[in-house]
């Protein structure tokens, strides 16, 4: 996905587009998540930009996008640039825990 999303409209609220622009991005990553994984991966990761506009777009993580979505509304930013490509990868692997008998 690499879009960039316009929050005004002459009919409908600033918020209630900023909350639009966030049901598409969380319908975007479940819909990517659930297509199948090439062989030998385990997960999808995404890689993420944010900004007001493409040449401003900084790289991000995923769990943050909602922070900068937050940012920008405060800001009242007229428009933003999302992008968020979606590739297969390996999950950590989870830190073993001793037992000290």
């Amino acid at each position: 996905m690499k879009k960039t999303f316009k929050l005004t409209h002459p009919k409908t609220k600033y918020a209630r587009l900023v909350d639009a622009v966030r049901s598409d991005i969380k319908r975007y990553i479940k819909r990517e998540r659930k297509k199948v994984l090439p062989e030998g991966f385990d997960t999808w990761d995404f890689d993420c930009k944010f900004g007001a506009t493409l040449e401003e777009a900084k790289v991000l993580d995923v769990t943050e996008l909602s922070k900068a979505i937050n940012e920008a509304e405060m800001q009242g930013l007229e428009s933003f640039y999302i992008e968020i490509l979606a590739q297969a990868g390996h999950r950590p692997p989870k830190p073993s825990v001793e037992k000290i008998e």
